[in-house]
């Protein structure tokens, strides 16, 4: 038999459809292959008890003739999505042995659609960083290497977890959420492919929040077409969240094959960075070639504002973080560190249980909310995002369907390689990615090369809103012309 974690979730689906195999087998070949993979440090917690009973379920649902759309497929959460009586940390010691009473709405959608779940994924604390280097488990290795090289290197953040075990054959598929590029950067970094859906697409109710009016959970997977299938799942409207859209859901995978003839593609003349390595230059004219080949027209597009969004992002999302994060007090759950008053208790609590990164992205946010500095930092933040907004609308007003930019700055770095003095050196990472999260739009990272030193490469296509449909059938035309990556086993 075919190596079962080897599958894409679509063949996996359709052997489970033709009884080739069972949903226990397929979920067992996984549990294996996770226990081989502990090096990698992609899961904070394995649920193979659970896993087990879903699959048993799933195979019992098969045997009726009844059952989802996911039935019997093995997935991994992301630690950022509350799981019913299943230890949810957003790895971060504050929430210490915390086990929701409730189901995050994206979970609940997977379950009801019959989906197996093998464990939490690691991920930076609470979605901060660009590398998944601040979780409180550790960094998560990113199971590809340089040739000749066994340096260890990052997977990119902050679902650093769900791209390195999609990419090492540790599940099928993979929740994860995007705030300023935490799908598509480490999906570039792993050769995997991930959608940022639209701001409002997929509930947000029982996520651990970052930055709200930034934050929206999406799929990693191996394919354009995996990505699809789980998309459908976990979008919806929910009336838990007020800022969920209510419309309906299509069937994205239906948008795989559908041709690209006559679509104008933009290509902005911002994105072209000074000091840009020649490669990631090479990737994006062969990303356009193969669009264009394809049948698809090529403009030249002007994004005026993206120089500012950088910036923008690092006002906007520390200040909702550290509202956000204030509810963390060690008086209802998690972590507490007793002090001789209450004042003292929070302060203790605070300094032992957020990492470096959360209390600077948390100092940055109170100081930009102050009296003085609102207006001067907060309020002109958001006037930028506005006009960064108001860029892609111009573009698509004038006729175009979707714009092609990089994924990332580059291929994936050696874990402490950017973790020094200057944190900036990190932010840049998602200099590709922030706008989109700024404007609210939909955005697919897929793999399209690989560099000199044999690491995969992603380009990024950024959608009008709620038409992930287009980005599909654009993402899946570069994929058939790249063709798929998988990194050779080395753990």
């Amino acid at each position: 038999m075919t190596d079962l974690t080897s599958l894409t979730l679509a063949e996996a689906r359709d052997g489970l459809a033709k009884k080739s195999f069972t949903s226990l087998e397929l979920t067992d070949a996984h549990l294996a292959a996770m226990e081989r993979a502990r090096a990698l440090n992609a899961y904070v917690l394995e649920t193979p008890e659970r896993a087990r009973a879903m699959a048993s379920e799933a195979d019992a649902r098969i045997a009726k003739g009844e059952g989802g759309r996911l039935n019997g497929l093995p997935l991994g959460i992301k630690d950022l999505f509350a799981t019913e009586g299943v230890r949810t940390t957003a790895c971060s010691k504050i929430l210490g042995d915390f086990k929701p009473p409730y189901e995050s709405t994206v979970t609940s959608q997977l379950w009801r659609d019959g989906a197996v779940m093998l464990g939490k994924l690691n991920n930076d604390e609470f979605a901060m960083g660009s590398s998944n280097e601040t979780s409180c488990f550790g960094p998560v290795i990113n199971p590809w290497r340089r040739a000749g090289s066994d340096t260890k290197l990052v997977p990119g953040g902050s679902s650093g977890g769900s791209a390195s075990a999609v990419a090492a054959g540790l599940c099928l598929g993979a929740t994860a959420t995007d705030t300023g590029g935490s799908i598509r950067q480490p999906a570039a970094f792993t050769g995997t492919v991930g959608i940022k859906p639209t701001y409002g697409r997929c509930s947000r109710w029982g996520i651990v929040a970052f930055a709200s009016s930034l934050d929206q959970a999406g799929p990693i997977a191996r394919t354009v077409r995996d990505t699809a299938i789980l998309m459908r799942s976990m979008a919806g409207h929910d009336p838990k969240d007020t800022t969920s859209v209510d419309r309906p859901v299509p069937d994205y995978e239906a948008a795989i094959g559908k041709s690209v003839k006559g679509m104008k593609i933009g290509i902005p003349r911002e994105y072209r960075l000074d000091g840009m390595p020649a490669e990631i230059e090479k990737l994006w004219a062969q990303g356009a070639d193969w669009l264009k080949a394809a049948g698809a027209e090529l403009v030249e597009v002007s994004l005026p504002h993206t120089k500012y969004a950088l910036p923008a992002y690092y006002i906007v999302a520390p200040a909702e973080a550290s509202s956000n994060l204030a509810r963390y007090d060690g008086v209802r759950y998690g972590m507490r560190v007793e002090g001789r008053n209450i004042v003292e208790m929070y302060e203790n609590t605070r300094a032992k249980g957020f990492g470096a990164e959360v209390r600077r992205r948390i100092m940055i946010g109170t100081y930009v909310l102050s009296a003085g500095y609102y207006d001067a930092y907060y309020l002109r933040a958001q006037k930028v995002r506005t006009l960064i907004k108001k860029d892609f609308e111009d573009c698509y007003a004038a006729g175009i369907n979707a714009i092609l930019t990089p994924a990332t700055p580059s291929a994936a770095f050696g874990i402490g390689e950017k973790t020094g003095a200057d944190p900036i050196e990190m932010y840049l990472n998602d200099i590709f990615t922030v706008t989109v999260n700024m404007a609210g739009l939909p955005g697919i990272a897929v793999p399209a090369g690989k560099d000199a030193q044999g690491l995969p490469l992603g380009l990024q296509l950024i959608g009008r809103p709620f038409d992930e449909e287009t980005l599909v059938s654009l993402g899946e035309v570069i994929e058939q012309a790249a063709g798929r990556f998988t990194p050779e086993r080395w753990w």
